[in-house]
């Protein structure tokens, strides 16, 4: 590590900046903070770009993160490329920190904009889900799931509205892989594409760490449950969210989130909300035997009235997927828990 190393003996408020102008960045101002380390803005001289750095704090950070959370965030985000998620450019490690350089969302986060504006309207609301579920689909035909966790001790990330970026352009970009993991679907392939179509989805997982208010039933009564489904059921959590500004289950008291989560889901009367964008977010909140997988949605009608294009490229890769479980790329990408 060298240069690094040695700036690392400045005093704290100082040796960051030296390090990071080392490596031709110029940090500005802090755009967000975690557990372990500080996200700052930064332009990036050599490429005359405006970038993310998140400088994570050796002293702060528990070894378990240290060792297998924070290797594993950048093995992940090193084989990601996709328009709607953040963009992974460098990783820097010196003594006392870890510096990791990412793709700049200008716009702050969805959480944010509901936050100061209220509910979307339906067709924002289409133009940010349409986004993310292309994000997702990309993820998921690469045996990645966005809100796996490893650890019940862990600090809870996973796909909720805070993850949900947006750039200047106020498109969704997809953030934090912290506790992403890739799965291989494991169970026996048939001749029915039904049959295939649930089962390249059926990788069963007992770990979980996240927000309850995005989890689904399964999670809240600690069963083995399927990461994918998961995802998806987080996927309706946040539809519903954008359309009325606020959460579908209360998570105050977990006896009534977990009552909450086992009925259907009501709409408040003071929103209009197309009969086609209920019916998606009813196929979202349900019980994982019924409930719509990344597929399923990325074909919905009222989805793809929200595509720019329809989205060949991504069904091609789940069928895919869904066809040859045992796909050796994916293998070749696993990450070991």
């Amino acid at each position: 590590m060298g240069k690094g190393d040695a700036l690392e003996t400045q005093p704290t408020s100082t040796a960051y900046r030296s390090v990071m102008e080392e490596y031709g960045y110029e940090v500005g101002k802090v755009i967000g903070n975690g557990s372990y380390g500080t996200v700052y803005e930064a332009y990036y001289t050599k490429q005359k770009v405006m970038v993310a750095v998140k400088i994570i704090s050796k002293k702060k950070a528990s070894e378990d993160y240290l060792n297998k959370f924070l290797p594993r965030e950048i093995q992940v985000m090193k084989v990601l490329r996709h328009k709607y998620l953040i963009n992974f450019y460098q990783a820097i490690e010196t003594t006392s920190r870890v510096y990791i350089i990412l793709e700049l969302a200008q716009g702050g986060d969805v959480l944010e904009w509901i936050q100061r504006y209220g509910a979307c309207s339906e067709p924002l609301a289409g133009k940010w889900f349409s986004q993310m579920s292309l994000g997702i689909a990309y993820l998921h035909s690469k045996g990645i799931v966005h809100r796996l966790t490893p650890s019940l001790s862990a600090a809870g990330r996973d796909l909720k509205l805070e993850n949900l970026l947006l750039d200047k352009r106020e498109n969704v970009k997809i953030s934090d892989f912290g506790f992403s993991k890739m799965v291989i679907p494991n169970q026996p392939v048939r001749n029915s594409p039904s049959y295939r179509q649930l089962n390249c989805f059926s990788h069963l997982s007992q770990t979980y760490c996240g927000s309850f208010a995005y989890a689904c039933p399964e999670i809240l009564l600690g069963l083995p449950y399927n990461p994918f489904l998961s995802d998806t059921w987080s996927m309706g959590v946040i539809l519903y969210t954008l359309m009325v500004a606020r959460l579908p289950f209360d998570d105050t008291n977990l006896k009534k989130l977990l009552k909450e989560t086992q009925k259907e889901v009501t709409f408040p009367s003071n929103y209009t909300i197309s009969q086609e964008c209920k019916n998606l977010i009813l196929q979202m909140l349900r019980q994982a035997t019924k409930r719509a997988t990344i597929l399923d949605i990325i074909k919905d009608p009222w989805v793809l009235k929200f595509q720019p294009e329809p989205p060949t490229h991504e069904i091609r890769l789940l069928e895919t997927m869904c066809q040859h479980p045992s796909n050796t790329r994916h293998q070749s990408l696993e990450i070991t828990t």
